[in-house]
């Protein structure tokens, strides 16, 4: 996806900052559609600025999203959810991104189609409440005693065997740690002993054991013993800092869905009827209401005992014109129960049938009941200069050149066409330069790509009144 350059270094072209080098750290390996997307690019009153976050335009439906932020962030949207409706291109899929980043790396993000409901395999209101379990986050706070520093002893001690006049067996064991602070000796139980050479654990590693469960982690290799060959197997780490014994506060991030995932599935034996039965077992297994009661039950006390939070997360359900009068009534249902995430629909339909009704015409496809719960947020359509700033933008994520006029071409096509046209555009014309020798885009790679490919406008446009290209004759 990026462009050949040539060994000298070309002065940049038209309105085409260098690309990023390989080098570059903030430089993705794997372009995505919306990887430009870093937030609503609001300011600080909650207006929303020209060009920042990677957002171009949509200044109205980007101030009504921040508007929504706020009120996740103050926990008072619960109930309802956010509607984004308007024309396809038009950027609903990227202010759902934007809302998500701006709640927070943290917060769990789960987007989904309307259409995947419908699988074989669970059933359509099931694969609902999964996606929602799945978007609730628990944030587990724990406190633990540990012992911590760099191996300086390792000295097991041996014992006559009481089960056997014949042979030894290790008592205990005494582990030195060394830390930036002081040194400690350890007086270690033999099954610790035990975990300490399934680690591999040799004097001169940095190991981490915790007080109340005797877990053994090898950090790594102390920085102490590091030499001068550039590429090594081995990893070093720094000396602690502290006391050897010390307590650590630990975070772990899990979602309702994991843990109803982790009870649902059973624990098989080790016969070979269990493993067979494992192998033949379908992938996906149907979580019952009640273990998901049970789940909840153990999650309140958590809260109660302030060891854990819930951090409610979002839902995206695009296309949710998809979804038919089954799942919108189950909807209603998730909406209102008092451990529901942010939900946020997006459509591009305007009157139209509700699926799985014969009589009901209603806006956007969504039935008028849970309509009524949606915060309605409109896009609009993008101006010329508007689709220039997004094909820009494009390119510069991308690391491509751009000739004298290819931007103003691009743009009179998105204007024409589409945006999402005119940014497909841009990945085969830098193919195109590569192949003729170039390192940027020209004008003539544009026009070529026209005569390759063809805009869903001139596709529809050429088709006759017969069903197919030039009235249902075959080009």
């Amino acid at each position: 996806m990026k462009a050949s350059t040539s060994t000298s270094t070309p002065t940049p072209a038209h309105n085409a900052p260098l690309p990023p080098t390989a080098a570059n750290p903030g430089r993705s390996s794997r372009i995505a559609p919306h990887s430009h997307i870093k937030g609503l690019g609001l300011t600080p009153e909650g207006y929303a600025s020209s060009d920042t976050g990677g957002f171009v335009g949509q200044t109205i439906a980007r101030e009504a999203c921040g508007v929504i932020v706020d009120l996740i962030k103050s926990r008072k949207f619960s109930g309802r959810a956010l509607l984004l409706v308007g024309a396809p291109g038009t950027g609903k899929t990227a202010l759902a991104l934007a809302v998500s980043h701006e709640l927070g790396a943290k917060v769990p993000f789960c987007p989904m189609v309307g259409s995947e409901v419908y699988s074989t395999e669970v059933k359509k209101t099931e694969v609902l409440a999964e996606v929602f379990r799945r978007a609730i986050g628990l944030r587990i706070k724990e406190t633990k005693e540990v012992y911590e520093g760099e191996v300086t002893e390792l000295t097991p001690t041996e014992a006559e065997n009481p089960l056997s006049g014949y042979g030894k067996t290790v008592s205990h064991v005494v582990v030195g740690l060394k830390t930036v602070k002081g040194t400690k000796q350890l007086r270690l139980d033999p099954t610790i002993y035990e975990a300490i050479l399934k680690e591999k654990i040799v004097v001169g590693d940095v190991v981490y054991i915790e007080a109340n469960t005797g877990a053994v982690k090898r950090v790594g290799r102390s920085d102490a013993y590091a030499s001068s060959y550039d590429l090594e197997s081995e990893t070093y780490v720094p000396l602690p800092k502290g006391d050897v014994h010390k307590r650590k506060e630990l975070v772990q991030d899990v979602t309702l869905g994991d843990l109803d995932a982790a009870n649902a599935r059973p624990q098989g034996g080790q016969d070979i009827m269990s493993v067979m039965g494992s192998l033949v077992k379908s992938g996906r297994t149907e979580v019952t209401e009640k273990l998901r009661r049970e789940v909840n039950k153990i999650v309140k006390g958590y809260v109660d005992q302030g060891v854990a939070e819930v951090v409610p997360g979002v839902v995206f359900i695009d296309e949710v014109h998809m979804l038919d009068i089954e799942c919108f009534t189950y909807l209603n249902a998730l909406l209102e129960s008092p451990m529901a995430p942010t939900v946020i629909f997006a459509t591009n339909r305007g009157n139209s049938l509700v699926r799985g009704t014969s009589d009901i015409v209603s806006p956007h496809g969504i039935p008028v009941d849970l309509l009524d719960r949606c915060m309605i947020v409109k896009t609009e359509g993008y101006t010329r200069e508007q689709v220039g700033k997004v094909v820009q933008l494009r390119a510069n994520v991308e690391g491509l050149r751009l000739g004298e006029g290819v931007l103003d071409k691009l743009a009179v096509e998105g204007e024409k066409s589409s945006l999402r046209y005119a940014l497909q555009l841009l990945t085969p014309a830098s193919i195109l330069a590569s192949i003729a020798g170039r390192n940027q885009m020209e004008v003539e790679d544009i026009g070529e790509m026209n005569e390759l490919f063809l805009d869903a406008k001139t596709s529809a446009s050429m088709i006759g009144q017969g069903g197919g290209f030039d009235g249902g004759q075959s080009l």
